[in-house]
């Protein structure tokens, strides 16, 4: 703004100092023009006065300098010039002026010289006798005027120019000045100009309204932290051009991403195809999805584009946990073939065994053998079924059982002396010992959890092994330990066993009989009771599995 008002005073200045010269060179030529003419027309009557008494003897011997005299005939002859030689010179009788002064009286005319850049100005007048006298005068031109003041206007013009460049720049500096230290945070408190209240009233305004409309934006930002940063599922913002635009914690521990990620590319952050390949979808305009492993987890990542008049202009990712999810699927799946297979098994051998009979292949003496192979696979069978049918109401709750309080003292010992048998004819020796105490549960569970220990630890044991069960009751728990010295558990089996269907040693589990099912069930019964597994083991060292029971769901159900 400083360099347009700069400019526009010095070309102000400029046409202002031109204008005045030729106003004031023009003024002053036309006046003196006008004396000059005056002067001219009262030499020329003295000199027709002169002429007309005297004759040509009046021109003898007169001096002049300024003006040229011409006498010219009756028949436009020149009788005398004052200049040059009359017999030489031509007819004057079609001079304007002298044609005026032979018809009004008196005449006047002006002629230009281009090549002398001067003017002649004449006038003539008629005698009594019929000549004429007529008086010239040499006047420079406008043009030449100024050439001969030329040098005197350029000093002048510099002088001025220079006047004007500072003027000018100490006006403009002068009239910018307010505007630059105008107090833009409060408006209506600037007095500088009357013409820029309506300004500052706008702006005033203006301001107000950016200074609700941004606290709305700050508020609805800490809502959307406040909601985003307390989300287990991660959230990214993105524009149009895949910048982040915003990133939950959740989101950020995900991708190993930190803050200052914001306003960078996601692909700088993370760089998988399939990624790339997801955004890419969402940037045309169509929702998206896929699973991805991240920080040892499986995520599903839904990509949904955000449009504003049918256009793209941003992306949201969002990154839900499904970890527990495909971890259950793929137990279900598991536990469907692995049912098909485990109900397959005792049902070829009964059906096996069958067929034979009816076909009467077998042996007399044989038939037997036969029964006793269909009746122990039809027990299999219907502990399997059993199970699974427990199994599937565990999944469903308990909320159909009877909680009661339970001695789990008495309870184990029940168990061992129903297993005594087992562990003789195993050669297996069974030590019990503990104190009350009393669990509030469901009987029916409590008994599988102490069942299943108790039967593994005698199957899954030495020949000449003993098996050791303790029951404890402390201050903040009651702890039932069931330790053996049988083949004990690798520790890459450890995080497995308690999977449905899952054998540590598949050929020795299919000759004891079990169902793979019994450490499922204690794991989801203990699960109910609020109750805690632990596990120690080392193969070929035995195995120890603590159950803690928490004292404050103890008596809570009366």
């Amino acid at each position: 703004m400083t360099k347009r008002i700069f400019k526009s005073i010095c070309i102000v200045a400029l046409i202002v100092f031109l204008s005045s010269i030729v106003l004031f060179m023009g003024v002053l030529y036309n006046y003196f023009s006008n004396i000059q003419r005056s002067q001219l027309r009262m030499q020329t009557n003295l000199a027709a006065q002169g002429a007309a008494n005297e004759g040509m003897k009046y021109f003898e011997g007169l001096d002049v300098t300024d003006y040229r005299i011409t006498w010219i005939g009756t028949d436009g002859a020149v009788l005398y010039d004052s200049k040059s030689d009359s017999a030489e010179m031509e007819n004057h009788l079609k001079r304007e002026e002298i044609r005026q002064a032979l018809s009004e009286g008196t005449g006047e005319s002006s002629r230009y010289s281009i090549t002398l850049l001067e003017r002649a100005i004449y006038c003539a007048r008629r005698l009594q006798d019929g000549t004429v006298l007529r008086l010239s005068i040499t006047q420079n031109t406008l043009l030449t005027l100024l050439l001969g003041m030329m040098q005197p206007i350029c000093m002048i013009f510099a002088a001025a120019l220079g006047l004007s460049l500072v003027l000018a720049f100490r006006l403009s500096k002068a009239i910018v000045k307010p505007l630059n230290e105008l107090n833009l945070d409060e408006p209506l408190n600037n007095d500088e100009y009357d013409e820029l209240t309506p300004l500052l009233k706008r702006i005033a305004g203006q301001q107000c309204q950016i200074r609700k409309q941004g606290e709305e934006l700050r508020q609805k930002q800490n809502e959307f932290d406040a909601v985003t940063t307390g989300m287990a599922e991660g959230i990214v913002l993105l524009n149009e051009k895949k910048i982040i635009l915003s990133m939950n914690p959740a989101a950020m521990r995900l991708f190993g991403a930190e803050r200052s990620c914001v306003g960078k590319y996601l692909l700088s952050v993370n760089r998988s195809l399939e990624l790339q390949e997801l955004l890419q979808k969402a940037g045309d305009g169509k929702h998206a999805e896929m699973l991805m492993d991240l920080a040892g987890g499986t995520y599903q990542l839904d990509a949904s584009p955000v449009l504003s008049e049918n256009l793209v202009s941003g992306v949201v990712l969002l990154m839900l946990d499904v970890t527990e999810k495909e971890k259950a699927e793929r137990m279900r799946r598991e536990f469907t073939a692995n049912v098909s297979h485990e109900l397959k098994t005792p049902l070829h051998t009964i059906l096996g065994s069958a067929e034979l009979i009816a076909g009467g292949m077998v042996k007399q003496e044989d038939i037997p053998g036969f029964s006793r192979r269909i009746y122990t696979e039809a027990q299999r069978l219907i502990r399997l079924v059993e199970d699974i049918i427990r199994l599937s109401h565990l999944d469903e709750g308990v909320d159909d059982m009877k909680w009661e309080n339970v001695d789990l003292y008495l309870l184990v010992g029940e168990t061992v002396h129903a297993l005594l048998p087992e562990a003789e004819d195993a050669d297996i020796q069974i030590d019990f010992c503990g104190e009350t105490a009393i669990v509030y549960g469901v009987r029916q569970l409590l008994l599988s959890i102490v069942f299943n220990l108790c039967d593994n630890a005698i199957k899954y044991n030495h020949k000449g092994g003993s098996v050791s069960i303790t029951v404890e009751s402390k201050k903040n728990h009651v702890i039932l330990s069931v330790a053996d010295t049988g083949i004990g558990i690798s520790a890459k089996h450890q995080e497995r066993i308690f999977e449905r269907f899952y054998r540590v040693d598949k050929s020795h589990s299919k000759e004891i009989g079990g169902t793979g099912l019994g450490l499922s069930i204690v794991k989801h019964a203990a699960k109910l009771h609020d109750a805690a597994i632990e596990l120690y083991s080392a193969a070929g060292s035995g195995t120890t599995i603590r159950v803690c029971f928490p004292l404050y769901k103890n008596f809570t159900k009366l």
